[in-house]
């Protein structure tokens, strides 16, 4: 007899890893492992429209990998921790690979250049 998903405990995985099929949603994970930022952070960082940069947070929201947080009108984006041991892993894994990629550096490299005073204006 064959074991469903939810008998294996692998949900947790396939949520995260079918969240993170995107390279657009995989660049945000990277920028993100630096620390909290600001939607318009990620925009300039990628070079995204607000609502293509705000449907990827939302996908990656839905899938428990990040949490956000209002200032005003501005909207901060985060990575949680996760409770789901393996998923942790997976996800420490993941960014410490993607920051050796040349790609991801000069979008952390945007990012650095964008978030001066006033960055959010």
């Amino acid at each position: 007899m064959l074991s469903s998903a939810a008998d294996l405990d692998v949900q947790p995985l396939t949520r995260v890893f079918r969240a993170l099929g995107d390279d657009t949603r995989l660049r945000i994970v990277a920028l993100l492992a630096h620390g909290e930022l600001c939607v318009c952070h990620v925009e300039r960082a990628l070079g995204l429209g607000q609502p293509n940069a705000s449907r990827q947070l939302g996908i990656l929201k839905a899938a428990g990998l990040v949490d956000r947080r209002r200032d005003g009108t501005w909207v901060y984006y985060r990575i949680v921790a996760q409770e789901h041991e393996a998923v942790a892993r997976v996800l420490s894994l993941l960014t410490e690979s993607l920051a050796a990629r040349r790609a991801l550096r000069a979008d952390l490299a945007r990012l650095r250049r964008s978030c001066g005073p006033g960055a959010c204006t």
